[in-house]
Order: structure tokens, then C-alpha cells, then sequence
């Protein structure tokens, strides 16, 4: 397949359009209504406005992550045999619902991807220059999200401002409050892009792009899942994979 390996690079992220088949997203999205207790037909029970679940390994979820099309899209940006592959989607699914109320959950950040002295604590959780346990931060949509539906906003090219923050770190890293609110600050002069799409697309992401939730503007339950692919190798700054040069180009460019 043809994906865009120079957007990526500059960008830090490229949509997959129909990365899996939409008719498995409406399979996987009525689970999630089963799972999240709530109706489709009844607002009432709408009452939070977000809610986060995981998969059982169900059907839809697995077709999901084995689709081919995926796979030869992390073998451009990561590399053959470079990343492990997923039995089920995993990860955690975010509901958002059109309600007023703060998501509570919407504050710019990258994703951490070891753990640190407790593993028990996420906010411990550490990322280092060579992002260690994660190759991509995948976004599965299980349903349609248009500009009004709490799409995903991501500061376009924050992937490049990220690699000099984390090298004097060392393999060690920096932990996930540390890091983010650096990243933050150094990003702010980006353009912010959103997570737009078609159930069944999927968005590959740097794993140091700054990225954010956002309150529920619009009429659709937003289903999305959000896990990471991890490295079947160790990442290098030297590397050759997509993944790899931006993290150098990010070194270099700054």
C-alpha cells in the first residue's frame, strides 16, 4: 500500500483510510454499547461524558488488528518484522458523548511507554529518546467523527520538537508530567490538526506527537481506541525506519 512516508516524517502521523472494514466497526461498536451499559436509543443513559473500556479479545476487535492493510502500514513506518503484532486492538476505548460537562481527561500530552519505579503508577510512567516500548500510537475509529465529535487535535510536526527535550535524559528518560508539560510549552507554535474520519480508518502516530482529547460538540458517540504498537527491536536514533528519522530529524533540526 501506499502510505505517505515523508507526511509522516514532517507531520508525525497519517490517516489509513478503510484500514479495516467498516462493517467490522459496526460489529466492534455495538459490543461497546453492550459493554458501556448505555443505549443508543436512550440520551438518558448518557451520563458521563466520557467512559473508557477494553476488549475481550471479541471477533471484530481481532479482525481489527490483524487487518493486512494495517500491518503493511507499520511495516512502511516501522519496518519488517519491527513491531509485534496485536492478537485484539487492546488498549483502552474512549467513549465520548455529547455532553456539556469538561471531559476531564483533555489536556495536551505524548504518551509514556515504560514504566518507572511503580509500575502501579501511569503518572510514573517514563518515555526516553528512543521511546522504548512504543513504535506508534494507533487510533482505531470505531465510529464516524467529524470536526464537532471530540476528534482527537494533534499540533502538527510536535513530534520534531520532542527528541532534544528527552536526549540529555538519557536512556533513563523523563517521566510522563515531566515530559508533557515540556513538550507542551516547546509545541505551542504549532497548527493544530483533527482526527477526522470514517469508521474503519485508522490514524498512525509519532510516538512523541503532542496530542489532546476534547469536549463533545457534536450529535454522534464518538467510539475510538488508542493503543500502542510496540517495537519487536530496540529503536535507534540512527535508524532507518520512518519512526526512526524523524526522531533524528528532530535532533538535527533544532
Amino acid at each position: 500500500m501506499d502510505i505517505d512516508v515523508e507526511s509522516f516524517i514532517r507531520d508525525g502521523f497519517v490517516r489509513v483510510s478503510e484500514a479495516f472494514p467498516r462493517s467490522v466497526a459496526d460489529e466492534g461498536r455495538a459490543l461497546l454499547w453492550e459493554m458501556s451499559g448505555c443505549s443508543p436509543d436512550d440520551p438518558s443513559t448518557w451520563t458521563k461524558p466520557v467512559i473508557r473500556l477494553y476488549d475481550q479479545g471479541q471477533p471484530p476487535f481481532r479482525e481489527a488488528a490483524q487487518s493486512p492493510r494495517l500491518h503493511e502500514a507499520y511495516d512502511a513506518l516501522v519496518g519488517r518484522d519491527r513491531w509485534v503484532p496485536r492478537k485484539t486492538v487492546g488498549g483502552s476505548y474512549a467513549v465520548r458523548f455529547p455532553l456539556p460537562d469538561a471531559p476531564g481527561d483533555d489536556g495536551w500530552h505524548i504518551e509514556s511507554s515504560f514504566p518507572g519505579p511503580n509500575p502501579d503508577d501511569y503518572l510514573s510512567y517514563r518515555v526516553n529518546l528512543t521511546s522504548r516500548g512504543r513504535a506508534l500510537l494507533v487510533l482505531f475509529l470505531f465510529s464516524d467523527v467529524g470536526e464537532d465529535d471530540a476528534p482527537t487535535r494533534v499540533r502538527v510536526g510536535s513530534h520534531l520538537d520532542v527528541p532534544p527535550l528527552l536526549e540529555p535524559a538519557g536512556d533513563d528518560g523523563l517521566a510522563f508530567m515531566d515530559i508533557a508539560g515540556k513538550a507542551v510549552a516547546a509545541s505551542e507554535h504549532r497548527d493544530v490538526a483533527f482526527a477526522t474520519g470514517r469508521a474503519g480508518d485508522v490514524y498512525l502516530c509519532h510516538p512523541f506527537l503532542v496530542h489532546a482529547a476534547q469536549s463533545h460538540q457534536g450529535r454522534n458517540v464518538k467510539f475510538m481506541a488508542q493503543p500502542g504498537l510496540e517495537p519487536a527491536v530496540p529503536l535507534s536514533v540512527d535508524g532507518p525506519s520512518p519512526v526512526e528519522r524523524a526522531i533524528k530529524l528532530g535532533l538535527t533540526s533544532h
